[in-house]
């Protein structure tokens, strides 16, 4: 198809201090287009009335959709009704004003919690909706398969030139670290940087350390993200990953040796796995040209720096 050409035009990155969003829009940087932005008192993104009249009185003509609600598995598990509330109005809201203000093109991530628990691995998009979902995080998996289906909905019957991505789990500046909401890597960062700082020589993970999962830089899904803006639109949503995987326990270890703690890993394996391994099958976004380009020690050196500069 012909390149969705992003100059001169207004992009509004919904999310944009979050990491996806804040990778997004640094970007967006070497496109020639306007930057739009809206912070939580400027833009209350669960009122459809002020999306609405906020996306039309700014004549927006892109969008990418990184806005949400976001957590690991303890936020997922005790915070249920806001993970699944929320994400849906926020996407729902976003993606009918963009039919109702003539949106030209929009892309929204999804998550790739959205495969069945048990799906074959590695993950193929084929697979969504085949089988039941990891208990861990199902309320957030629902709301995105939603937002994929609205966008499917919205091209079906409107024509609407809608795509959707589907990141792996995400590294890099910008994490949430909070021991409570944030994701593995963030929290790891977290534990072994406290355990290096306080001469601690044990670090807790939670289950077995056995489980499997792939890791993606954030400025990696940013160029991956405005690659599929400007070269894709299908129904189909894209997974976008590294299409390599480790253990929980080689994550720890990777991020020990770039903090720089020579300690022992102890295992509560009362805390939850989750799902027994998530890799994505990333050949369809190959096949159009684009993969992962930063090595796993270069994105973690990355991550970890922001985080003694801005969080620590």
């Amino acid at each position: 198809m012909t390149e969705f050409n992003l100059a001169g035009r207004r992009v509004w990155v919904a999310g944009h201090r979050g990491m996806a969003g804040s990778a997004i829009t640094r970007r967006l940087a070497r496109e020639n287009c306007e930057l739009i932005t809206a912070t939580r008192s400027e833009l209350n993104l669960l009122r459809q009335a002020d999306v609405d009249a906020w996306m039309a009185d700014k004549k927006i003509d892109v969008i990418f959709l990184a806005a949400a609600t976001v957590g690991g598995i303890l936020a997922n598990t005790v915070r249920p009704a806001e993970f699944l509330y929320e994400n849906l109005v926020i996407e729902t809201n976003i993606i009918h004003a963009a039919w109702n203000t003539g949106v030209k093109k929009l892309l929204f991530l999804a998550s790739s919690c959205i495969y069945p628990r048990m799906a074959e691995q590695p993950m193929r998009e084929e697979a969504l909706l085949t089988g039941a979902l990891e208990p861990t995080n199902e309320w957030y998996a629902i709301a995105k398969i939603a937002g994929i289906k609205l966008c499917q909905a919205y091209r079906r019957q409107y024509g609407c030139n809608y795509v959707s991505v589907m990141p792996t789990n995400l590294y890099g500046p910008g994490d949430r670290y909070d021991m409570e909401g944030g994701h593995v890597v963030a929290a790891l960062i977290m534990k072994i940087h406290a355990a290096k700082i306080t001469n601690s020589k044990t670090v807790e993970l939670w289950g077995s350390g056995m489980p499997k999962r792939e890791f993606l830089f954030s400025e990696d899904l940013a160029d991956a993200c405005v690659f599929v803006m400007k070269n894709y639109s299908d129904e189909m949503f894209l997974n976008v990953g590294t299409g390599r995987d480790i253990t929980i326990l080689e994550l720890a270890q990777s991020i020990a040796k770039v903090v720089g703690w020579q300690g022992t890993f102890t295992f509560n394996r009362s805390k939850p796995d989750g799902m027994p391994r998530k890799l994505l099958d990333v050949s369809r976004l190959r096949a159009l040209g684009w993969s992962a380009s930063t090595d796993f020690e270069t994105g973690m050196k990355c991550a970890y720096e922001w985080y003694v500069a801005n969080r620590a």
